[in-house]
């Protein structure tokens, strides 16, 4: 049995065959972005190993944005769980950790722009890999332009998530539901299953952090 290859099939549930790598991804993707949800810190190991499985899984199906995003998260991660775990005396909750924040609706604005334009160029980039890499990337980039849509904006959101600002889930959501429709249709259904309930999730962490949020303000 190769744990790391797609292929590997772990079970067959409804005519889908499920490999080892898609289902162990996939759990512990849900079970990251449940304690993000919360807010619990330790979202942040617990996607480590996800970014780790995902990668592998992410070449294997011809979604290249996709896998070079897991390096990215993968130093995020542990970005994200440092940034938390030692706030300024000023940013820190009842838990000692950072506290949950709105940005400036400016500048929301200006990284959504800016998101736009950096999918247009990955995209591209991403849609010539077979030609420039022909040894690494022997096939053409599945979807480039809607692949790096989920890369890009996932790369804006999860600076605003280190920062605990409050926007990054109205832009998980969104990815969320891009990513929901690209995986089904890459044939990738568990991984699409997983991005319908983050989809759930990412509406309940938006109520949440907004509540968690207006708690500080009683307080004070």
């Amino acid at each position: 049995m190769d744990f790391f290859n797609s292929h590997s099939i772990f079970f067959t549930v409804l005519d889908y065959k499920m490999s080892y790598l898609e289902f162990f991804a996939v759990i512990t993707g849900i079970i990251s972005v449940i304690l993000s949800a919360k807010a619990n810190i330790w979202s942040w190991p617990v996607g480590i190993v996800n970014v780790f499985l995902s990668a592998f899984f992410y070449y294997q199906i011809q979604l290249y944005p996709d896998m070079f995003l897991m390096v990215f998260f993968f130093v995020t991660n542990i970005m994200g769980w440092y940034r938390w775990a030692n706030p300024k005396p000023e940013e820190e909750d009842k838990k000692k950790e950072l506290k949950i924040s709105f940005m400036p609706i400016k500048q929301f604005l200006i990284l959504l722009g800016v998101g736009i334009l950096g999918t247009l160029f990955i995209g591209t980039l991403a849609s010539k890999l077979h030609s420039w890499l022909p040894l690494l990337f022997n096939l053409p980039s599945a979807y480039p332009f809607v692949d790096s849509f989920i890369l890009v904006m996932s790369v804006i959101t999860t600076f605003l998530m280190i920062q605990k600002r409050i926007e990054c889930w109205i832009i998980w959501l969104i990815i969320d539901i891009v990513a929901t429709y690209l995986y089904f249709l890459k044939g990738a259904n568990f991984f699409g299953i997983e991005y319908f309930i983050f989809t759930i999730i990412a509406g309940f962490a938006l109520w949440h952090w907004i509540k968690e949020y207006k708690g500080y303000l009683k307080v004070a």
